[in-house]
C-alpha cells in the first residue's frame, strides 16, 4: 500500500483522457460534433483533467457548484474546492446547443483537445462575473479597497480582465480529453501526470513531499526554500507551471533550463524533482495557493510551500494572505471531502550581509540596510532593463540563463514593481 497522501476527493486519482481504441473512436465522433472555441484557461483545465491533476472533477462545473466554490469553497456536495472551473459560450452557440448533446471543445491553434456531453448550460451576466471576481479574486490588499478594487483591477489584475472577457453562457457537464497538447514533447521528463509523479516518489520510498509553486526563476529565496522543505519532508517536488503566463514573465523552457542548473549544482538530487504542470496561472493570489495545495493532493504532495505573496499580482493581496487564508477554510467530517494537503508556512526570506547567509524575518535580528530582499518581480524588471544583479540575489550560473535570454529579446514589456516587493 502506498504511504504518500491520497488523491482528493476520495474517488482516487479521476483521469478523463482517453487512451488506445477508445481514444480512435472518440476522436472520429468528434468530426461530426459541434465545436466550441476554448481559452487558453479552459485548455489547461481540461488537461487537468484528463491526467487527474483536478481530481475529482470529471467536467466543468454546474451553476450550483461554480456558485458553491465562489461563495462557500466547495462543490454543491461539501468537497472541498476553491476557485471555479467553469467553460463559456457565446450566447449565440448556448442557443444552439441542446441539454444533453455531446460537442466538441477545440482549442486556438485548432486542436480538438476534448468532447463534452452537455448537463446545463446557464446565463453569465456581467454582474455574475463581477461577483465572481469580487469573491476570488478580491484580496485584504491595497488595490482591493472597495473603492479602488474595479478601478485598478480592469487595468492591472489579469485574472479579473480573463473572468470579465469570458462569453456570456458557461457550459456545464463531463469530458473525455482527447489530447495533452504539445507538453509531453515540448517538456519531456518534466510533464507528468500525477500518476507518474507518485510512482517516482514510490520508487524513491517517500512518503512525506513538500512542492514549491514556481512561476518565476528560481532565485536564492526559492532554494532556500525547497531546502527547508528538504530538511522537513523526504522529498521537495519543484513544479513549476509550463502553461501561459503574462507578458513579461519568463518563458517555461527559460525557467526549467534555470531550475536544472540549480538541481545540478546545489541540491542532493536524491531528495529532489523536478516537474511541470499545465495550466495558465489565474493570479487569484491566497485562493489559487489553495487550488495549488488541492491539486498538489492528486501529485502526492503532502506540504504545499506557501511563502510571502504566494501566486499574487500587484498590491491586491497581503503579504501573507496566502498563508492564512488556509485558517479559515471549511472542513468537512469526511476525510476524503477536506483539503489533505498542509501548507509549510515560511516567512519573508532574504540574504542577511551580516548574518552572512540565507535568513527570514524570524531568525535574523538585523534591519533592512543589510538585507537583499528578493522577489521574482524585481529579478526580472532588474534584467529586462539592464541594470547590474545585486549580489546574493540569485546563482551566476542562473543569471547567466537569465541574461542570455533577455539580450536576445526584441521587444521589452514593461515590469511594473509594487510596494510590496
Amino acid at each position: 500500500m502506498s504511504g504518500l497522501i491520497p488523491p482528493h476527493g476520495g474517488k482516487g486519482l479521476v483521469c478523463a483522457l482517453l487512451e488506445g481504441a477508445e481514444l480512435e473512436a472518440e476522436k472520429k465522433k468528434a468530426e461530426g460534433l459541434k465545436k466550441i472555441s476554448i481559452t487558453g484557461r479552459e485548455n489547461g483545465d481540461l488537461i487537468m483533467m484528463g491526467i487527474g491533476g483536478f481530481s475529482p472533477l470529471s467536467g466543468f462545473m454546474t451553476q450550483a457548484d461554480w456558485k458553491s466554490v465562489c461563495e462557500n469553497f466547495t462543490l454543491s456536495d461539501g468537497t472541498f474546492w476553491p476557485i471555479p472551473v467553469t467553460l463559456s459560450a457565446t450566447k449565440e452557440d448556448a442557443d444552439a446547443i441542446n441539454v444533453g448533446e455531446e460537442i466538441a471543445l477545440e482549442n486556438a491553434d485548432g486542436v480538438v483537445m476534448a468532447t463534452m456531453k452537455v448537463d446545463e448550460k446557464y446565463e453569465m451576466t456581467e454582474a455574475d462575473k463581477k461577483w465572481e471576481c469580487e469573491k476570488v479574486y478580491k484580496g485584504e490588499g491595497e488595490e482591493s479597497a472597495d473603492d479602488k478594487f474595479w478601478e485598478i483591477a480592469m487595468e492591472d489584475h489579469p485574472g479579473v480582465q480573463m473572468v470579465m472577457a469570458q462569453k456570456d453562457f458557461n457550459l456545464a457537464g463531463s469530458v473525455k480529453v482527447l489530447s495533452e497538447g504539445d507538453f509531453p514533447e515540448r517538456f519531456p521528463g518534466v510533464y507528468m501526470s500525477p500518476a507518474q509523479s507518485r510512482a517516482i516518489f514510490e520508487e524513491r520510498g517517500w512518503s512525506t513531499v513538500a512542492a514549491l509553486q514556481l512561476r518565476n526563476p528560481m532565485h536564492r529565496s526559492h532554494e532556500h526554500l525547497a531546502k527547508i522543505a528538504a530538511d522537513v519532508c523526504d522529498g521537495v517536488f519543484i513544479h513549476s507551471l509550463v502553461g501561459s503566463l503574462k507578458p513579461g514573465d519568463i518563458p517555461a523552457e527559460v525557467r526549467i533550463k534555470c531550475i536544472e542548473t540549480l538541481i545540478d549544482g546545489y541540491f542532493v538530487k536524491e531528495h529532489v524533482v523536478q516537474g511541470g504542470y499545465p495550466l495558465d496561472m489565474r493570479y487569484a493570489g491566497p485562493r489559487e495557493g489553495l487550488l495549488h495545495a488541492t491539486f498538489r493532493q492528486n501529485y502526492g504532495v503532502s506540504r504545499m510551500i506557501i511563502g510571502r505573496d504566494h501566486a499574487g499580482v500587484g498590491d491586491f493581496y497581503t503579504l501573507f494572505e496566502a498563508q492564512t487564508i488556509f485558517d479559515k477554510i471549511p472542513q468537512p467530517e469526511d476525510d476524503a471531502k477536506r483539503l489533505l494537503c498542509t501548507p509549510l508556512k515560511i516567512d519573508w526570506t532574504f540574504y542577511c550581509k551580516v548574518c552572512d547567509g540565507m535568513a527570514s524575518l524570524r531568525t535574523c535580528p538585523h534591519d533592512d540596510s543589510v538585507r537583499v530582499k528578493l522577489s521574482g518581480t524585481k529579478l526580472r524588471k532588474a534584467l529586462s532593463d539592464g541594470e547590474e544583479i545585486v549580489d546574493h540575489f540569485g546563482r551566476e550560473e542562473v543569471l547567466d540563463i537569465l541574461r542570455e535570454y533577455y539580450a536576445g529579446l526584441k521587444e521589452k514589456v514593461e515590469i511594473k514593481v509594487h510596494k510590496k516587493v
